[in-house]
């Protein structure tokens, strides 16, 4: 049995525009920016989370649920850069920035996107970016909290 390694296999991208979130193009994705190399190697968070519907009612000695509404966790960390193109995430994620957090994983992050890759498209608002405390040994860091605005298409096929 083999075991899917997602060092090196995470592609992370921020796309300013994509006409179908549930197919986004080839294009239309490589189009955008290509931040893997940017985030720290635990910062990357989309993490969804679903409310229960509790379907009890006054004869029931049992609590009973149904899945109500979903949502995500969006958040990620980012080593700040010494040239304008190193810190294009900083600079490009003031609050109320809005675009597509597209996520791919099991494939070389180096690999360009193409037909057929499965990915998750999140249409996000950036919050109020946070600069992480420095520590010893450790370069700097932010991370940027996101909303996401509308649902996202976590299984997405490129078309």
């Amino acid at each position: 049995m083999a075991d899917l390694i997602s060092d090196g296999n995470t592609k992370v991208a921020f796309v300013t525009s994509i006409a179908n979130i549930n197919a986004p193009t080839a294009a239309e994705l490589i189009a955008g920016s290509d931040w893997t190399q940017r985030i720290t190697p635990d910062g990357l968070k989309t993490d969804p989370t679903t409310a229960d519907v509790n379907t009890s009612s006054l004869a029931s000695t049992f609590d009973t649920n149904q899945p109500g509404r979903r949502s995500y966790v969006v958040e990620l960390t980012f080593k700040r850069g010494t040239t304008p193109t190193e810190d294009q995430p900083y600079t490009t994620l003031s609050y109320g920035a809005t675009g597509y957090i597209v996520v791919r994983r099991g494939v070389p992050f180096a690999t360009a996107f193409a037909t057929g890759d499965k990915v998750e498209v999140y249409p996000i608002a950036a919050g109020e970016p946070q600069n992480i405390a420095p520590a010893a040994n450790e370069v700097n860091k932010f991370m940027s909290p996101m909303k996401v605005t509308s649902d996202p298409a976590t299984r997405a096929t490129v078309a």
